[in-house]
């Protein structure tokens, strides 16, 4: 019993290219995003935040200083923070923020070090798409994008082309 192989149309481009090119077709019903993009997060009052696009992180990032959790009632605690969402561009702006606390997790950064983070759940708009993710809150003053947008929040919608940039957010509606 022999394999059937069929031969590829050749296009003008080397075989790596051509591969790339028919996966990302044949995974049409996602959309290719560049490795950073500027989105929303409305339910905080950010309505413009550039973020990095981070397959290698799990979960989303925000940037957040004086981080303080409040007990609402005996079950249901809410977490207040303030963001600095364009530190270098307008270094006086600052939006105050109040969300629910789903959780404290412990979270590895890229570095190894362990840390308690709060984290939340809030809608991000990326282009034209709205949906909720988690996101952990965790200073990033030394980073250059106040936050990260991690797989969970990216898996079974987008693919990401890190040669490029902005390619989706141009789209993103700011409420």
């Amino acid at each position: 019993m022999g394999m059937r192989v069929e031969t590829l149309p050749h296009l003008e481009c080397d075989q790596e290219q051509n591969l790339s090119f028919l996966l990302l077709n044949s995974m049409s019903s996602s959309i290719i995003i560049g490795w950073r993009e500027w989105v929303s997060l409305p339910e905080l009052g950010i309505p413009r935040l550039k973020t990095k696009v981070d397959t290698g992180a799990r979960t989303s990032a925000l940037h957040a200083c004086c981080v303080e959790v409040i007990e609402k009632t005996h079950h249901q605690k809410q977490v207040c923070f303030i963001i600095h969402p364009q530190p270098k561009r307008f270094p006086e702006k600052s939006i105050k923020c109040i969300a629910n606390l789903m959780d404290i997790r412990e979270i590895t950064d890229s570095g190894g070090h362990k840390e308690n983070r709060c984290v939340i759940q809030t809608s991000v708009i990326l282009g034209t798409l709205s949906w909720p993710i988690e996101i952990t809150l965790t200073s990033r003053d030394n980073m250059r994008f106040r936050m990260l947008l991690g797989r969970t929040a990216l898996e079974q919608r987008f693919l990401v082309d890190p040669t490029h940039s902005y390619l989706y957010s141009k789209k993103t509606i700011i409420p």
